[in-house]
């Protein structure tokens, strides 16, 4: 136990951000680090439980946070870092983008302020690579199986590097230009600066790890010859297919889907000055509407503002949550209340229980959202939405980004190709992580559906050991 009266003494400290007028001039990340005094006793509040909710139930990858919170307050860095790798591809990125569900699960968040576990696990990570003990872990010997897992998002890669440490030649294709997926073109740089995944990738080469960018698997490389050159396949291609807007004129230009909007900026980042003519795809001087009230709609608000936009609105259709605690979503299991972002603190107006019922526009152009009010109310089969008669809304936009979700992973052309089955969703079934195809598995997004990078990271690992152990057996 780090303190035994760590959590009495010491209160919660949050993250700093840096100040918002100058980080909105730039995409660098927004957050600072913790002093390593504060971090210490950060550190000391954890009180290692009985039962560590905060593993059990909220750490998707199973991180021992107890254990590595010990180590940090008695100053064993190394130990740390080691520890939080032994579950932990990624610790670096889930120390950035993961909404940290363990804090939800924390002990101390039934009556108090949860321990920073996110922070501290961040903190010992980029201590790590400072220090320079991420070292590569190569296999002792070479079992000369062959593997290809198409997608290099947080579970590919993190499948990738389990299999490749298995002793296995693993290649990654991507279809991209760059690696990461995901990482690399659906999270803003004020998040994730790239550099960050850059890094990892350098270990991972220097494991054996294999990358083909720019191939798309089903078109440049036919599945048939996949599964005829390979002796496993791994599909962790991510939840592609965005959840559209069927209202009238959601066709008018101006209106996107949030992936495409971010993935063009990171881009610019990146130095590129083709975007295969979506150069002009920008919030600059624009009324920016964003229609979808999650993580990515929030990450769509800080890259508009970013850009310079007129103005930002964010719209929800479901009820403003709960401040604080929400009875119907009880301690430890993650809550659905009001949370407001780095990006929502920029400037941004949200509105909630708005629904969008049509755009309208002048030659061809967005020019207007319309939309109206509703209210939920049980039903026999749940909650049901009404509208609220006379609380229609008009908003000027001249930009409509979706950001309403993702429905599951693209089917055409390599799932269609391969013939593996779908559940109800349009995931990919899979049983112990292999497709109805025998040889064939599948990780992450494209089985699960849409969901956080500790998620991915956590599928990408176990379906790694599953395809192992189907190659054992072979």
């Amino acid at each position: 136990m780090a303190k035994p009266t760590g959590f009495i003494e010491f209160q919660r400290v949050e993250v700093p951000h840096r100040p918002i007028e100058e980080r909105i001039r730039d995409w660098y990340e927004v957050d600072r680090p913790l002093a390593a005094r504060v971090l210490n006793e950060q550190a000391a509040r954890c009180m290692d439980c009985g039962i560590p909710f905060c593993h059990a139930v909220g750490c998707p990858v199973k991180n021992r946070i107890p254990e590595f919170n010990d180590l940090v307050f008695r100053g064993k860095w190394r130990e740390a870092a080691d520890n939080l790798h032994s579950t932990n591809n990624f610790p670096e990125i889930t120390g950035r983008v993961c909404p940290a569900p363990c804090e939800a699960a924390c002990t101390l968040a039934y009556n108090d302020l949860a321990v920073n576990i996110k922070q501290i696990e961040y903190q010992i990570a980029e201590r790590a690579f400072a220090a320079g003990w991420v070292d590569p872990l190569r296999p002792g010997q070479r079992t000369g199986r062959r593997v290809a897992v198409v997608g290099s998002g947080p579970a590919g890669l993190a499948a990738a590097q389990q299999l490749g440490r298995l002793g296995h030649e693993v290649i990654v294709f991507e279809k991209d230009d760059r690696l990461g997926g995901l990482l690399r073109y659906g999270i803003p740089d004020f998040k994730l600066e790239k550099h960050i995944i850059d890094r990892r990738l350098e270990q991972m080469v220097a494991e054996g790890v294999k990358f083909e960018p720019g191939v798309e698997v089903g078109v440049d490389l036919p599945a048939d010859r996949l599964r005829s050159d390979f002796d496993a396949v791994l599909l962790t291609m991510g939840a592609g297919q965005p959840r559209p807007l069927n209202v009238p004129g959601a066709e008018l230009r101006g209106v996107h889907f949030a992936m495409e909007f971010l993935a063009c900026q990171n881009r610019r980042n990146a130095g590129d000055h083709h975007l295969d003519g979506r150069e002009s795809l920008t919030a600059r001087g624009k009324d920016v509407i964003v229609v979808g009230g999650g993580d990515t709609g929030s990450d769509c608000v800080g890259t508009s503002i970013r850009q310079g936009a007129r103005s930002v609105t964010q719209l929800e259709i479901l009820p403003k949550p709960p401040e604080g605690k929400n009875p119907e979503t009880p301690w430890p299991f993650w809550p659905r209340i009001m949370r407001t972002s780095s990006s929502h603190e920029e400037g941004c107006t949200r509105r909630w229980s708005a629904l969008t019922t049509h755009l309208t526009g002048e030659n061809g152009e967005v020019r207007q959202l319309h939309g109206v009010e509703v209210q939920w109310r049980p039903g026999p089969r749940g909650p049901e939405m009404v509208k609220v008669p006379g609380s229609e809304f008009t908003y000027p936009a001249q930009l409509v980004l979706i950001a309403m979700g993702f429905l599951h992973v693209v089917h055409k052309p390599l799932i269609e190709q391969l013939g593996c089955d779908l559940d109800q969703r349009g995931n990919v079934s899979v049983n112990r992580w292999m497709t109805s195809v025998p040889g064939v598995f599948a990780a992450g997004d494209t089985a699960r559906g849409a969901s956080l990078v500790v998620h991915a990271i956590n599928h990408g690992r176990l379906a790694a050991e599953a395809c192992h152990q189907w190659l054992a057996g072979k």
